[in-house]
């Protein structure tokens, strides 16, 4: 079965969650080049409120398009926005679906846009990944070291 797109944009980017707090990416998991600070506007959709277009400022590999944002931010910001207007949206389940162009997500903040507008120029993740990190340590001699980067493909990120 074809997968759904929502935004009108082709598929770009691959997208991560990073559930680790303590873990940030300097280099990319899938080609070991160094990664840079970006901004995204990530189009969000949460369960029992919508979509959300958040600007992000993420970590981003621009040979694999990968674009790895901290779960633990997200949250944290999801939380502010929400917590006095919407309170019961508060650590309800969500999604990063998508990235809007940057001059549509400027134009949003300072007049509301309509939601056909932002999706006309919406680009749909091309690909959710998994990260798995395991602490480098030591380790007694009869046991291997732990420290390798796993991916999954086509996974949603969960949430605990």
């Amino acid at each position: 079965m074809p997968k759904r797109q929502l935004g009108k944009l082709p598929p770009r980017y691959r997208f991560a969650l990073n559930q680790y707090a303590e873990t940030r990416w300097s280099k990319c998991p899938m080609c070991s080049r160094l990664t840079y600070m970006r901004k995204f506007p990530l189009l969000i959709h949460i369960d029992g409120f919508g979509l959300l277009v958040l600007g992000k400022t993420c970590r981003y590999c621009p040979k694999c398009e990968f674009i790895i944002a901290q779960q633990d931010d997200l949250e944290h910001f999801m939380t502010e926005i929400f917590s006095e207007s919407h309170p019961d949206v508060v650590g309800n389940q969500y999604l990063v679906i998508g990235t809007v162009e940057n001059k549509v997500w400027r134009e949003g903040i300072a007049e509301p846009l309509k939601i056909e507008e932002i999706l006309n120029h919406t680009a749909d993740i091309k690909d959710n990944l998994a990260l798995h990190y395991e602490r480098r340590g030591w380790a007694p001699p009869d046991q291997e070291t732990p420290g390798k980067v796993r991916r999954a493909h086509n996974k949603k990120p969960s949430r605990k």
